[in-house]
């Protein structure tokens, strides 16, 4: 069985001492990604829809590093510090992904690891091919 490490370059979560997700078997499981920029800086502080928006790059961008894209997710975890925000996330599900919707499961947190995130999703895929 295959286990491995995705590996990014630059990668935003090392100063974390997170890796970006592993590959076991044919899936994929993905750190949480949030509103941080491949450079480390927070993008759209106070501005749920950049938030949301840059979550979706970052996802895009390790299930891209791990042999898969956004149409092989299976679940996605969300977490959220306002669930005043529920419907703009039903919104999100359906610009972020087609039929068959993924599995879900959304919770409303005190915070999260910065103070100026707003969500953080983490997902499991499975590889392309």
């Amino acid at each position: 069985m295959t286990v491995k490490v995705i590996s990014m370059e630059p990668d935003p979560l090392a100063p974390y001492a997170i890796s970006p997700g592993w590959q076991v078997g044919n899936l994929l499981f993905l750190s949480g990604q949030a509103a941080i920029s491949p450079e480390g800086a927070i993008v759209g502080v106070g501005d749920f829809e950049a938030q949301l928006a840059q979550t979706f790059a970052n996802i895009d961008a390790v299930l891209a590093a791990g042999g898969s894209d956004r149409s092989r997710i299976v679940k996605v975890t969300i977490y959220l510090t306002d669930m005043g925000n529920f419907p703009a996330i039903v919104e999100a599900r359906r610009k972020y992904f087609t039929p068959p919707w993924p599995a879900d499961t959304i919770v409303e947190v005190k915070g999260l690891a910065l103070p100026e995130l707003l969500v953080e999703i983490d997902v499991i895929a499975v590889v392309t091919g």
